[in-house]
């Protein structure tokens, strides 16, 4: 296989230990180890790593941007009108075989393309004109133009690399000529933890059933719609809630609801964890609950979820079914009260609770390992391997 010089252009803070810059970090470790050349633009906030084939190029600090959220918001739009200065730099200055654009910065790569000179590849995480109209409403006007633009630039692209089906399918029928390839995420390798992991049980006092939500506790991951349901389990019902993760603001908004609902002793929001510990926190729990509703790409912990050999309760909408299904995970309807009759199915029938833990662990390790996510992006980089003798060597990209 072809060394390749790659441009590698993320559109957010990396690294930190959220969705996105995790899948990021995954891929550049695949493509060093494959032995190309990394350099990774991004943006100013995050943490810096060690990777041999790696150098991190950073957008300048912008005063008065800190903490830039999941999704769209003022920050991030700011923080993008910088990377594309950045990258029209970069284009001027290095020659690259790929620049590899990760969800919005695939518009400034297709723009810059002629001048680059190089092949671009969309890392497709997401559809941004249906992410956009949902989180302003007031787009929706204008949402046939945003999804023109989106698919302008799809058409535009050497290769697409899709998150999901749904994405693929997306492409194929938007753009039938240009190459796509389906790369999932996978479950989050094992890490030597920075300490022991919470003993849940023990520290909390939970004696019945330990369901465990992970991750941002953004309004369309259903978290709000998972505590009401406990609101709705009978007063003899043994399970307790465990929420992991989440920004500040959002875990104060929950809890107020908490409050409302006088759930304090059966909904537990303990904030944010180290990744390190998250295997060792997905196997203390009963259940896994992914109460997302709506959204088409796979949340990454899904596949952690499905690692862990835990049941894992989901609702029924494409974030799920395109890999969860009836065999290995308990599906039900969004809302309330789906989630409690969820609930109670798998909180009181050990039997389900083991069979689909072992149904979903076993798929996992067939179709979602580090090697099949690495078989993906080699298969996926053999077919954007530059022409012979193009480029220079990658000691003068690195000038």
């Amino acid at each position: 296989m072809t060394n390749m010089r790659i441009l590698l252009v993320a559109p957010q803070p990396f690294y930190q230990e959220r969705g996105t810059p995790i899948a990021i970090r995954m891929l550049v470790e695949t493509l060093c180890a494959q032995g190309h050349a990394i350099d990774l633009l991004t943006y100013h906030e995050g943490m810096d790593l060690e990777i041999e084939g790696l150098r991190i190029l950073r957008t300048p600090p912008l005063r008065g941007v800190r903490n830039t959220p999941i999704g769209i918001s003022w920050q991030k739009l700011l923080c993008d009108f910088v990377l594309c200065g950045k990258l029209l730099a970069l284009t001027l200055t290095h020659r690259y075989d790929v620049i590899h654009a990760v969800e919005e910065s695939v518009f400034p790569a297709v723009l810059l393309r002629p001048l680059a000179r190089a092949r671009v590849v969309y890392d497709m995480d997401s559809m941004l004109g249906d992410q956009l109209i949902g989180k302003w409403r007031l787009l929706r006007p204008i949402a046939r133009p945003l999804r023109a633009v989106e698919r302008a630039a799809i058409r535009r692209v050497d290769a697409v690399f899709a998150v999901c089906e749904d994405i693929a399918s997306h492409v194929v029928a938007e753009a039938p000529g240009v190459p796509v390839s389906l790369i999932e995420d996978v479950a989050l390798p094992s890490q030597a933890a920075a300490g022991t992991a919470q003993r849940l049980r023990e520290s909390l006092g939970i004696r019945g059933i330990l369901a465990l939500y992970v991750g941002n506790l953004q309004r369309y991951q259903g978290v709000e719609q998972l505590i009401r349901s406990m609101a709705l389990l009978p007063p003899q019902s043994a399970v307790t809630l465990v929420l992991i993760g989440g920004a500040r603001s959002d875990i104060a908004r929950l809890r107020a609801v908490v409050k409302k609902l006088q759930l304090e002793e059966r909904v537990l929001l303990l904030g944010p964890r180290p990744l390190a510990h998250l295997a060792d926190l997905l196997a203390q729990a009963d259940v896994l609950v992914s109460p997302r509703w709506r959204g088409n790409n796979t949340p990454m912990k899904i596949y952690s979820y499905m690692h862990s050999g835990t049941a894992i309760l989901a609702t029924r909408i494409r974030s799920h079914t395109q890999v969860l299904d009836d065999e290995c995970a308990c599906l039900v309807d969004t809302g309330p009260e789906g989630l409690a009759q969820g609930l109670m199915q798998i909180s009181e029938n050990a039997d389900l609770r083991a069979r689909l833990g072992a149904a979903a662990r076993q798929r996992a390790i067939e179709h979602y390992s580090i090697d099949a996510f690495e078989q993906k992006v080699r298969a996926a980089y053999r077919t954007l391997e530059p022409a012979e003798g193009r480029g220079a060597d990658v000691e003068e990209v690195r000038q």
